[in-house]
């Protein structure tokens, strides 16, 4: 999807379950905190920009690709 990456959760959007699923999804996939993974914009949208901390854009990518 060009430079966005679609996550799908089986939360529902209420009381930002959506969003705590995500939260946890993308920090175990990264094996970061939970903490590190921030959501920046979008919180009510289904379009969000995501910061991980910790992670250089290039490990973020070789983790979500799953190359070596």
């Amino acid at each position: 999807m060009g430079d966005a990456l679609k996550i799908k959760v089986t939360a529902p959007p209420v009381d930002s379950a959506a969003n705590e699923l995500l939260i946890e999804f993308l920090a175990d996939l990264l094996d970061v905190s939970k903490g590190s993974v921030q959501i920046l914009k979008g919180q009510t949208s289904r379009s969000k920009v995501v910061q991980i901390v910790g992670l250089k854009t290039d490990q973020i990518v070789k983790k979500l690709t799953n190359k070596p």
